[in-house]
């Protein structure tokens, strides 16, 4: 029960004010929890030729290009980084026409195309992480989506999605790089 210290409609508006900001926080969720709606920015189009692992690709002329804010378990990481590469082919067929949103910094320190990747309406990058095939992994000034990136990890392990499931990450793909487990 809801006691007011204000008499008569006062109890009331605060009611209504208590439900319409939990609606709201909800709504906002919900719009997280579908991802980010469409680009921030321009798009270029290119043809995947092949998928490297589970966040790198190579797109025609473009090259090898590494998913932005993503991090994956690499190939020998078994049976993770396999998964992870396969989650990611079925989301993207080789000769796929990709869009490709540009990070800020346009490659990484391996000459990698740095970019968000986008088929029709969805960010695939988000969608490796929603589906637990992917954790985030943020390198600024490259942060554009890592609002959606945080939510989509923190639901992924809540509903034991992909590799949280099976302990994939029970030690994270950077940790393991750096040797700490």
């Amino acid at each position: 029960m809801i006691v007011s210290p204000f008499p008569g409609r006062h109890s009331v508006v605060l009611i209504v004010l208590f439900v319409s900001n939990t609606c709201s926080g909800g709504a906002q969720r919900a719009r997280q929890m579908a991802g980010p709606p469409h680009p921030a920015r321009s798009l270029t189009t290119c043809d995947v030729t092949r998928i490297v692992d589970g966040d790198t690709l190579v797109c025609g002329e473009a090259g090898r290009i590494r998913l932005i804010g993503i991090d994956t378990p690499e190939l020998s990481q078994e049976p993770a980084g396999p998964l992870a590469a396969r989650a990611l082919a079925s989301m993207i067929s080789t000769g796929a026409t990709v869009s490709l949103e540009m990070g800020v910094d346009a490659r990484d320190q391996y000459g990698r195309l740095l970019a968000y990747i986008w088929i029709d309406s969805t960010l695939i990058n988000w969608r490796m992480i929603r589906e637990g095939w992917a954790v985030t992994l943020t390198y600024p000034p490259n942060v554009r989506y890592v609002d959606w990136f945080t939510a989509a990890v923190e639901a992924a392990r809540n509903d034991g999605s992909g590799l949280w499931a099976t302990g994939g990450f029970g030690c994270l793909p950077v940790d393991r790089r750096r040797g700490v487990c």
